[in-house]
């Protein structure tokens, strides 16, 4: 890593990236490379040159920002990704570590906390905004189940967009799938939840915060 840190910034929302570039920008030692605004975008831009750190919103309008994660580190495993959102539901925290995210803040922390974030990740620390870590800390304390934790990471993903409202045809199209097989994808989905009607899926869905991801 070089003295100054290097940062890519994920985040659909053109003026929110120009807010948190200046905030980044007037820490000491930290420079926005690049922007993105899709999934796609971030790839392209992370291929052409490789950051010390990404900063990755969820809520993008093509697939996630944790599927988009997921396609960075299958290129460069040993990516640094710092997760940056405005969800502050257990799942989308628990999602993002699995899938290998050194850092998790949401949006609503302090300033100071994405800085000291991006420069903990940059160092190979792992990094949890307060409100985050309490959160986690709670469920497991709880022991409660989150019926969301029976999917697997890809059925998360199709799960995700279709709660957005996408067909299985549009969701295919986003994951580079079958239809059949996003079709059969769908059947198992709701399987696990007990969702056994399109309206019981939503309610579920909303209750985990997933009819809030969006971009």
């Amino acid at each position: 890593m070089s003295e100054t840190i290097s940062v890519l910034l994920v985040d659909d929302h053109a003026v929110v990236r120009v807010g948190y570039r200046r905030l980044l920008e007037r820490a000491e030692n930290v420079q926005v490379i690049a922007e993105a605004g899709t999934a796609a975008a971030a790839y392209q831009a992370f291929c052409q040159m490789p950051p010390d750190v990404v900063v990755m919103d969820i809520s993008l309008p093509d697939v996630s920002g944790i599927e988009a994660m997921r396609r960075l580190l299958l290129r460069e495993p040993a990516a640094r990704v710092l997760v940056f959102s405005i969800h502050d539901e257990p799942i989308f925290a628990n999602r993002a570590l699995q899938a290998g995210a050194m850092g998790y803040v949401t949006k609503g922390s302090a300033p100071e906390v994405l800085v000291d974030a991006v420069r903990a990740v940059a160092k190979g620390e792992r990094y949890l905004s307060p409100d985050i870590a309490r959160t986690l800390a709670l469920q497991q304390v709880s022991g409660e189940a989150d019926v969301m934790q029976r999917l697997s990471d890809r059925e998360f993903e199709i799960a995700r967009l279709l709660a957005k409202g996408h067909s299985v045809r549009a969701v295919a199209e986003l994951l580079c799938l079958n239809y059949k097989t996003v079709a059969n994808y769908q059947t198992i989905i709701r399987q696990k939840l007990d969702a056994d009607t399109p309206a019981k899926f939503m309610r579920i869905a909303a209750q985990h915060g997933l009819l809030n991801d969006v971009a």
